[in-house]
């Protein structure tokens, strides 16, 4: 086999449990909780910090409750979600903006980009939940 043997003191069932708890917060807080005016002013030239600021306070709101009901210990966990979070997000509006990369102008990229997007996102969520998980 080309991979090596890799071995792991992660409980299963801990890492499952995190990555759907993460999975359920990235669902409500970046589709059911983001407004319009988050989601494209967050990608704008101009004027994005506050969208962006907002979009990702309502990420560490929902983080934060979620995490102090499961298991407190890990309060700070959230605001590590919180600076990765607003930091993928950022990048993307920067090459959103600077690239003119719009579903309205229907740019080949736009699609591509809220992928990589979202897959960050994801690879955040399955990070912090080894993290929880091994600790």
């Amino acid at each position: 086999m080309l991979l090596p043997t890799m071995s792991s003191t992660v409980p299963v069932g801990a890492l499952v449990g995190w990555m759907l708890l993460l999975t359920a917060k990235h669902i409500v807080a970046d589709f059911l909780l983001q407004n319009s005016w988050m989601a494209i002013g967050k990608d704008q030239r101009h004027g994005w910090a506050l969208p962006l600021l907002a979009h990702c306070l309502v990420h560490l709101a929902v983080a934060l409750f979620l995490i102090l009901i499961i298991a407190p210990k890990f309060w700070f966990v959230a605001f590590i979600d919180f600076a990765i979070h607003i930091t993928v997000d950022r990048l993307k509006g920067i090459i959103a903006s600077r690239c003119g990369v719009t579903l309205e102008n229907e740019h080949p990229w736009f699609w591509t980009l809220i992928g990589v997007d979202q897959a960050l996102h994801h690879l955040t969520g399955f990070g912090l939940s080894i993290f929880m998980a091994a600790n």
